[in-house]
């Protein structure tokens, strides 16, 4: 990881970036189980876990699966994503390819979302599926955090690509971030000091991937960059109503956070604040209804709670079939934890629910 921009971020996540980034990148070191290789695909570096062939079968089913991390931590090839990939390709028999992007600082938007679609639209094409035993009816698309951002942007570009010869049949999305749009959500306000992540944490990794400035930290914060005199933002603004996209149970007693008089000149000077390729959850009910069966993961003491139960709302409204998976008593960067020194339940527990959805529909 870099140490410039360790310097930047808060204490409070010294901790997280200390177990994500200071463990040693793994070789590819096949276990007895599972081959593991390095692989680029259409320029992006991946690594690919194989479970060994069984003599009662011809295919396997597969996940393209993308890690989290701010956009600017961690890798496919820490510990803790080996970790998890080998337990997914072992658990489903399945074929798993976790993507390696670039991270801020060295690319902003929208070189990662590029690197994610590259490599997937490489192992779509069906020769690279045949290589790897790989059955075309029965992909998915997945990701935590950053990666449920970038997994659900590229679901949305493959879907309005109608000369692709092959789709996948699942997205699963765990604790995604989706929106910069309104950073006073129910969960923003109610976990705004939450460990792990707290909200001007994640409004700092939005700055960093879209190449912004710090010093627009407090417009973002306080909603002036979506406030009701910036006619750019007006049009997206009943896409995350979260008024009528929460249950109650989400709602709580909050209210919204809505400024009259804002600054324009934010989104003017940082466009990507309203593209759908960085803020999935500002896609139109049409591309919505394009989307496959959907599994979205959310839990309750995380700032990103409510981007992903809206997007699960109006994925549902549009007619996609979801599975909106919410845990009570979970934190937001729990399912990669299941290794010693950070073997939380909360992430045996919430691997363990996101493993069997895969399993039951894929």
């Amino acid at each position: 990881c870099h140490l410039i921009h360790y310097l930047r971020l808060s204490h409070h996540l010294i901790v997280l970036n200390y177990l994500i980034c200071t463990f040693d990148k793994l070789k590819s070191v096949s276990s007895e189980d599972i081959k593991i290789t390095d692989a680029v695909f259409d320029g992006v570096e991946v690594r690919v876990f194989e479970p060994p062939a069984k003599g009662d079968e011809s295919l396997k089913r597969s996940v393209v699966y993308i890690h989290g991390g701010g956009w600017a931590l961690a890798s496919a090839r820490t510990s803790l994503y080996n970790n998890l990939c080998r337990i997914m390709a072992e658990s489903l028999n399945a074929v798993v390819v976790s993507v390696e992007y670039r991270l801020v600082p060295e690319v902003c938007f929208p070189e990662q979302f590029h690197d994610a679609l590259r490599a997937t639209k490489h192992f779509l094409q069906p020769d690279v599926l045949a290589e790897y035993s790989v059955d075309p009816s029965r992909i998915a698309i997945s990701g935590d955090s950053a990666g449920g951002n970038l997994a659900a942007a590229v679901c949305q570009q493959l879907s309005k690509e109608e000369d692709l010869p092959i789709r996948p049949k699942l997205q699963a999305l765990i604790y995604p971030v989706l929106q910069a749009f309104d950073f006073n959500t129910p969960s923003y306000q109610q976990n705004m000091n939450m460990p792990v992540l707290p909200r001007y944490v994640m409004v700092n990794y939005w700055i960093d991937y879209i190449n912004g400035n710090y010093e627009l930290a407090h417009e973002l914060l306080v909603n002036n960059h979506t406030a009701l005199n910036v006619g750019r933002a007006l049009s997206f603004r009943a896409r995350l109503n979260w008024t009528s996209l929460l249950p109650p149970s989400f709602k709580k007693s909050y209210k919204p956070v809505v400024q009259s008089t804002g600054t324009a000149a934010i989104v003017e000077r940082l466009p990507a604040l309203l593209d759908v390729r960085a803020v999935p959850l500002l896609a139109d009910d049409t591309t919505l209804a394009r989307q496959p069966r959907t599994y979205v993961l959310t839990c309750e003491n995380d700032v990103l709670r409510d981007d992903g139960a809206m997007y699960a709302a109006r994925l549902e409204r549009a007619g996609v079939p979801v599975t909106l998976d919410h845990f009570h008593d979970c934190f937001h960067g729990c399912m990669i934890f299941t290794v010693w020194p950070t073997d939380f339940s909360a992430g045996v527990q919430t691997r363990n629910s996101y493993i069997k959805w895969l399993d039951e529909n894929l």
